[in-house]
């Protein structure tokens, strides 16, 4: 195995091993919450940006990279809850358009107070300010794709607009 092949495995399990303790922090403290899990907030906010206009389900899932089968369950729970509704789409008799409801904008809200601080626990609190800058430099190179396939200068020389984004609150 080569060195770049070395250092490429130890970022690429690093990388891993950091979600999944951020993931297990913030998981863990909405659990002790009674808040519902973390993937309901992100079908939540989703709606909730969707506005008037709602969303279809194809929309969430490409929004949420979620399979099929693993969306349209979660979404029925998301509805047994109260937290959503579906409607007839009018421009497409077979599909339908989901909406938060009030109670759906309130639970939202109530998991963010939560979530916010969560992220500050596993991720904020163990990094100086320098060091968040230059992680988040770093994860935005990492999300950027090459040019074409075997152009990496492209995902080196570009800066991917995440980089600037925030989480809504």
């Amino acid at each position: 195995m080569s060195e770049t092949t070395d250092i490429n495995q130890a970022i690429w399990i690093g990388l891993a091993k950091a979600h999944k303790a951020a993931l297990a922090t913030i998981e863990s403290r909405l659990k002790q919450a009674d808040m519902p899990p973390l993937e309901w907030y992100d079908v939540l906010l989703e709606l909730e940006r969707a506005g008037a206009t709602g969303a279809r389900a194809f929309e969430l899932r490409e929004k949420l990279l979620l399979p099929q089968y693993g969306l349209s369950r979660l979404l029925a729970r998301i509805e047994n809850a109260g937290y959503i509704t579906r409607r007839p789409c009018e421009d497409d008799g077979r599909g339908q358009r989901l909406f938060i409801t009030p109670s759906g904008k309130a639970i939202r809200k109530a998991i963010w107070a939560v979530y916010g601080k969560a992220i500050k626990q596993a991720i904020g609190g163990r990094l100086i300010q320098s060091d968040a800058d230059m992680l988040l430099r770093l994860m935005a190179l990492l999300q950027c794709q090459p040019d074409s396939e075997g152009d990496e200068d492209g995902a080196k020389a570009a800066v991917h607009p995440s980089a600037n984004r925030r989480i809504a609150r």
